[in-house]
């Protein structure tokens, strides 16, 4: 009895230390996103940092592709209003250039921006998870073609 009790105690010992270090259920990731550029305050995000903040829920988004056949996903992740915001971007700001991490950038119209977030998960799991190739996070914009969204996104510059 003694032996399994104590076999018991070992297990839970370390078990539950195993189980702790997961509860928050974010992945650890090595990730920063940067936004400068036109802003009052600069600031850099970690990839924690972001996947603790208030996510908003994109669903049925229409990926018009522009190779392969066009899907429909949903998406989770922080309103790119509210980063720029948070920033202080001004209202009239008119582009955003977005690189990703592997240097490509693309320059972006705040009319094609409407509703866009930086989406951490993808079908309700994290992309880092689900897709890897296309994070750990990245732009989305429900009201453009998918070529214009910009995988595993590292720095935002606010062109006024």
């Amino acid at each position: 009895m003694f032996k399994k009790t104590n076999q018991l105690l070992w297990a839970l010992i370390i078990i539950i230390p195993m189980l702790l270090t997961g509860c928050n259920g974010i992945p650890k990731v090595e990730w920063e996103l940067t936004i400068s550029g036109d802003v009052s305050n600069p600031v850099t995000y970690t990839f924690e940092e972001l996947a603790k903040m208030e996510m908003v829920d994109l669903s049925d988004v229409y990926m018009e592709k522009s190779r392969g056949e066009d899907e429909v996903r949903s998406f989770s992740g922080i309103s790119l209003a509210a980063l720029l915001e948070a920033a202080g971007a001004s209202e009239d700001y008119s582009t955003v250039t977005a690189i990703a991490g592997d240097g490509y950038a693309i320059e972006i119209s705040k009319d094609e921006m409407a509703e866009g977030i930086v989406a951490m998960k993808q079908s309700g799991n994290w992309i880092v998870d689900e897709d890897p190739d296309a994070g750990p996070i990245r732009l989305v914009f429900p009201l453009t073609p998918a070529n214009r969204w910009v995988f595993q996104i590292q720095e935002i510059i606010v062109n006024n």
